[in-house]
């Protein structure tokens, strides 16, 4: 199958999820909106639990392309955590399955796959990767972290060098967590993370 057929079938399942909830979705209707057959469905993602870690997979993979980006954003090492904690609150708020994913709050009315990796038999490697496991919240906690530290440390850095600056990192990661579930008043999160981070240098 054509990853942009892969991505259609995703695009509707994500669609309906937004207008109904996971119980209620069924594939015929995922296949219809996508323009392809449910044979077809069948074949990409094997089941609705395997479509189900497909599209929790996706939204991880686009979160954490949001974090890098953020990362890269500023030159100032404040701003670019800063810039990351606020793309963490605001893709939670916007994106209920990332919020499910940074927090472990699954409602009902959203799928809820097992974290831990289920046995694969798909020929498709995009379903391969998606039936492998998926990330808890304190897996995004260390993800996010580790990339804040490489991307703030530089190529090279000496591991000691680094702890104080991982501990930072982490800080702001939960700090922005904290957000999600229960979202700041005025000022918002970057006023939070500059002031947890003391003043710029």
């Amino acid at each position: 199958m054509m990853p942009a057929a892969r991505e259609s079938l995703l695009d509707a399942a994500y669609t309906a999820l937004a207008r109904r909830s996971w119980s209620t979705v069924r594939m015929v209707d995922v296949a219809a909106a996508a323009g392809v057959s449910r044979q077809t469905l069948y074949n990409e993602f094997g089941s609705k639990e395997g479509l189900a870690r497909a599209l929790v997979r996706r939204e991880a993979d686009g979160y954490l392309v949001g974090v890098d980006r953020a990362l890269g954003a500023h030159a100032d090492a404040r701003e670019r955590l800063t810039a990351t904690a606020e793309w963490t609150t605001s893709a939670a708020r916007e994106n209920a399955l990332v919020r499910a994913m940074l927090t472990g709050c699954w409602s009902e009315r959203l799928p809820s796959p097992t974290l831990s990796a289920v046995p694969s038999s798909s020929a498709v490697p995009a379903q391969r990767r998606a039936d492998g496991p998926l990330p808890s919240p304190g897996d995004f906690v260390a993800v996010v972290r580790d990339r804040a530290v490489a991307a703030l440390a530089g190529p090279g850095a000496v591991k000691p060098d680094t702890a104080d600056l991982a501990r930072s990192c982490e800080l702001v990661v939960r700090l922005a967590l904290s957000c999600v579930a229960a979202p700041p008043g005025e000022g918002g999160v970057g006023e939070l993370v500059r002031g947890a981070l003391g003043p710029a240098k």
